[in-house]
């Protein structure tokens, strides 16, 4: 792997390179799509992705305090629990082995019997709302670490805050397109990281954004390159 912007440099420290501020809490987007801008391929990201962005994609999760994906998401990449790994051990010092995984959900209609509950080695956390079903909701509050954030909806600004208040201030969010949006249109992302894959796909593949529209301005802060995928850091733009 290379560095091409904004300085040139071969086999860049990735930890170092995807750091997150020491100063403030801080919401990450990681998201692949194709050249045409397709999320997925054949339904789902892993056709896009390459050997660089998978390694990308472990250093994030270890540099992470939570990682929040959208129920659908969850379901249709066949999320499990975030394993531990030894190449994790200084860039989580001082913090538990791993990052939970963060649901965010209003029907909560996934399997609460499935390894992602019953084996994370970090208390799997659900975000809903009040209106999901009671009993799911009993049910959730016993297999997971509840966060019931708004009334018929999910509250995003209010989901991120119980983060906040529970030490988890250095987010990864890994999608879907619709809760990219949602976090976008409240303007809640700080980061967005986006490998690039050298492929056309064409038909109905959603955009890593989809949903009600937001306008953040982002800056280039890096891009590196490995077998022709980029991996573009965007930062939000801050006002002067």
């Amino acid at each position: 792997m290379r560095r091409i912007y904004p300085d040139i440099e071969d086999n860049p420290d990735i930890p170092q390179a995807y750091a997150y501020p020491e100063d403030r809490p801080w919401l990450r987007l990681n998201m692949v799509a194709s050249a045409d801008g397709a999320a997925w391929l054949k339904g789902r990201s892993g056709g896009l992705s390459s050997k660089g962005d998978k390694r990308i994609f472990q250093v994030l999760r270890g540099l992470a305090d939570v990682v929040v994906a959208g129920a659908a998401t969850v379901r249709k990449e066949g999320y499990g629990p975030v394993k531990p790994r030894e190449s994790w051990a200084e860039i989580r010092a001082g913090r538990p082995e791993v990052p939970p995984i963060a649901v965010i959900t209003r029907s909560l209609a996934f399997d609460l019997d499935d390894e992602l509950f019953t084996d994370a080695t970090s208390r799997t956390i659900v975000i809903t709302c009040a209106c999901a079903p009671h009993e799911r909701l009993k049910a959730a509050a016993k297999r997971s670490d509840l966060i019931v954030a708004g009334e018929e909806a999910v509250d995003m600004r209010q989901a991120m805050a119980e983060l906040h208040d529970r030490g988890l201030t250095r987010i990864l969010c890994e999608g879907g397109p619709r809760v990219n949006a949602q976090l976008s249109a409240d303007g809640l992302v700080d980061e967005l990281c986006l490998s690039t894959s050298p492929m056309l796909v064409g038909g109905g593949a959603a955009r890593i954004i989809n949903g009600e529209p937001a306008q953040v301005s982002l800056d280039l802060s890096q891009v590196l390159e490995e077998d022709g995928v980029l991996f573009c850091r965007y930062t939000r733009e801050q006002s002067p």
